[in-house]
């Protein structure tokens, strides 16, 4: 190993248990914008049946990836971006991988960041009889960006500690928000006689869940480095993801149903009870956002040249940047920009994959850290990160360039699913044909 990468393993005494894993990531999969997407699932016409099978199958194969980067990250005490080095190189990871999931997680820590600035503000200022001014809006978005930014510089334990308090606290609220609905609403029957009409089918309910935790299936190993053991990544990642993401997408669907929103903290100030949805969505956002934070201050880092003693200025640096995002309302001009990136990013589970797993027999001592560009990983990651680009969709957000090039916009099956299927078998035949000793040409 380098001696930089050296600067981010993780020591023995630094370990944790499988439940505090797995409260990061249960504190992840519960938030707003999971409650949002079972809300999106009713809107397609789905039948529950329907949206119960999408998110197993959408959170079975996000699982799935991200156990054999958690696995790996636990053998190497790694973070994602320096254990990418093993695969693309040194100056690939850095430059390429490092860079997206700065600009990544630096983008959606200020979105995150907006959207609890601005719900905070108008809240208190309906429960006030005020109207909530740009000015507060964005005081409100910085000092919750700030609060934020703060526990994520806490490192690890900062999140787990975070997690232990809200977690059950928005499970409770999320409970009192769905019976309150049916109770005043006659929710009952409504759910009971829900019949939608034309179903845009399961490939849409996949690819909606998929899309909704795929970067954070990539970024397992900045926390799953962690674990005691292989086994401990298997059940932290299991037992955060699927129950707390089968809850909260069937929360939001059933929420969509009985009251035609998704907003939890909408639906609770309907019902009378506005303090209780702030808390709910300040949570939400909260234990969702400091992963932001956190996993962009160590890829900040990594792009840098920095070892992991600076952590907490670089995460300073990529909450900085994200809350000033918020605060001055720039970030509608990047949330295209933002969704390319959660396309791209995915293909890198399909390398790495490859690498450690298929090449490497998923052995320790195999693992090594490549000088320069390895080409073998460059050109696999690309091709895969095109792939899903071009049968996601996500070039539909950029209808000019799909009117001249239509090619881009072949949508088939779940994109960054196809990204990391084409980037691993795509890997594995390169290493194969070329050479042992020219696999990782250094440049």
């Amino acid at each position: 190993m380098s001696k930089r990468s050296d600067g981010f393993k993780v020591e023995e005494s630094q370990r944790q248990s499988w439940l505090s894993i797995a409260a990061v990531w249960a504190g992840g999969m519960i938030c707003v914008p999971s409650l949002m997407i079972g809300g999106v699932l009713v809107g397609g016409g789905l039948s529950m049946a329907e949206i119960v099978l999408s998110i197993l199958i959408g959170y079975g194969l996000i699982c799935a990836y991200m156990i054999f980067i958690g696995m790996q990250a636990c053998d190497t005490g790694l973070p994602v971006a320096v254990m990418a080095s093993g695969t693309l190189g040194e100056k690939g990871a850095r430059y390429i991988i490092s860079a997206l999931l700065a600009i990544a997680c630096i983008g959606w820590f200020g979105i995150q960041s907006a959207t609890c600035g601005s719900a905070f503000a108008r809240m208190i200022c309906s429960m006030l009889g005020m109207k909530a001014s740009p000015a507060f809006i964005s005081a409100s978005s910085i000092i919750w960006g700030l609060i934020m930014l703060a526990t994520a510089c806490f490192g690890f334990k900062g999140l787990k500690w975070l997690n232990y308090i809200a977690v059950p606290l928005l499970v409770i609220v999320c409970l009192y928000g769905l019976i309150a609905g049916i109770v005043t609403n006659d929710g009952g029957a409504v759910i009971a006689g829900y019949n939608p009409g034309k179903s845009s089918g399961m490939v849409f309910g996949i690819s909606m869940v998929v899309a909704s935790f795929a970067l954070g299936g990539v970024i397992s190993a900045d926390y799953c480095r962690f674990a005691k053991s292989r086994g401990d990544v298997v059940k932290s990642s299991i037992v955060g993801v699927l129950p707390a993401g089968l809850f909260m997408l069937i929360t939001g669907a059933l929420m969509s149903i009985v009251t035609g929103r998704s907003d939890i903290s909408a639906i609770l100030a309907s019902l009378g009870v506005p303090f209780i949805g702030l808390v709910a969505l300040v949570l939400a956002t909260w234990t969702t956002n400091v992963t932001n934070a956190y996993s962009g201050g160590l890829a900040l880092s990594n792009l840098l040249g920095f070892d992991e003693g600076r952590f907490k200025v670089t995460t300073g640096i990529a909450g900085g940047i994200g809350t000033l995002l918020a605060a001055f309302g720039l970030l509608n001009v990047f949330e295209s920009f933002l969704s390319l990136m959660s396309a791209l990013i995915p293909a890198l589970a399909g390398v790495l994959i490859a690498s450690y797993w298929v090449v490497g027999a998923g052995r320790r001592e195999n693992f090594h850290i490549r000088s320069g560009f390895s080409w073998t990983g460059v050109v696999s990651y690309v091709v895969g990160a095109l792939a899903a680009c071009i049968t996601g969709g996500t070039f539909a957000s950029f209808p000019a360039l799909v009117r001249v090039l239509p090619f881009l916009n072949v949508p088939f099956f779940v994109g960054p699913v196809n990204g990391i299927v084409i980037s691993l078998v795509l890997y594995v035949i390169i290493a194969k044909l070329v050479p042992s000793g020219e696999t990782s040409q250094a440049v």
